[in-house]
């Protein structure tokens, strides 16, 4: 079975289970054992260690990550050698990518806000970082929007991009990489040189797929002719890799996204990307936005196919 065809059955599971509780309550998730291997070198060889420098720090980081990357990467080679069909790669794949769960995510907080503001602040805490006790109903909606167009990226484009090309170790490395990030990749005193190599790899690996993701949400919705649009704002964003989909998302839905926000109590004046678009956003526009994930989840689906049919 080919790697393309492997993967196009893995995004149909995908679509179809999502991540069912009964399933995860009782063995842990292949992300959540990531997460507990990125916590123990943490605790092992960052905060568990009193006294090294900066320097130290970000050696022990970069070895780090080389040991999560080199076990990722064995781990998959010896599962796709497996005498099995491809069924574990299949499953495994299944369960690392996220577009059935991230629509139910985003979903979710369109029908909470229909509910009340109060509702929608608890949804959408759960699946952004900015402060959200003080949003009113278009920050919620414009919280939920572009947590959408971000995890689109690192949760669903990027992890088929990269088994696409180099199968199910290029998968796990990938996940691996982008898990450490969003544990320790941080400016803060206690991450920005342990956590340096694990944002920097990210960064690399994020690179063509948060444009290719942007993309397809604008191949996908007729969009193509405002990609200088996307072009002028995907800069504006503080990642280089997250404004690409943010931007063709906010062009698609015709909806100003990012702008200021609160993080830890402190604001901070990042610019609107599209600020040409509507300010005023409502769970009718994330219900939008979830018809976006599943229609630029769809363009992926008919490259794979592509792919399967012809290598």
């Amino acid at each position: 079975m080919n790697t393309a065809l492997i993967l196009l059955l893995a995004m149909l599971l995908d679509a179809v289970l999502g991540e069912p509780k009964w399933l995860w309550s009782r063995i842990p998730h292949p992300a959540v054992m990531m997460g507990r291997a990125v916590g123990w070198l943490d605790e092992n060889f960052n905060t568990g260690v009193i006294g090294i420098s900066g320097k130290e720090r970000k050696r022990s980081g970069i070895l780090s990550m080389a040991a999560l990357v080199l076990i990722a990467g064995v781990v998959g080679i010896i599962v796709s050698n497996l005498p099995d069909f491809g069924i574990l790669q299949i499953i495994l794949a299944a369960m690392l990518l996220a577009q059935k769960s991230l629509a139910q995510h985003v979903a979710a907080v369109a029908d909470a806000l229909r509910l009340s503001v109060g509702d929608g602040r608890m949804a959408v805490a759960q699946i952004v970082g900015r402060d959200t006790s003080t949003l009113d109903a278009s920050g919620i909606a414009r919280g939920a929007i572009e947590s959408a167009a971000e995890n689109l990226s690192d949760g669903v484009i990027a992890p088929a991009f990269w088994f696409l090309l180099l199968g199910l170790p290029g998968l796990l490395i990938y996940k691996i990489t982008n898990t450490a990030d969003s544990m320790i990749g941080y400016r803060t005193e206690r991450y920005k040189d342990f956590g340096w190599a694990a944002a920097r790899l990210d960064d690399v690996l994020n690179y063509i797929p948060a444009r290719l993701t942007a993309l397809l949400i604008a191949a996908t919705h007729g969009a193509l002719n405002k990609w200088r649009l996307i072009l002028r704002d995907a800069p504006l964003h503080r990642s280089p890799n997250a404004g690409w989909p943010e931007a063709a998302m906010a062009v698609t839905l015709d909806v100003a996204l990012s702008g200021p926000r609160s993080y830890d109590g402190k604001m901070r004046d990042f610019p609107y990307v599209h600020p040409e678009g509507r300010h005023d956003l409502t769970p009718a526009d994330i219900d939008a936005a979830v018809k976006v994930l599943w229609r630029a989840w769809a363009g992926m689906v008919a490259i794979t196919t592509i792919f399967a049919l012809f290598t």
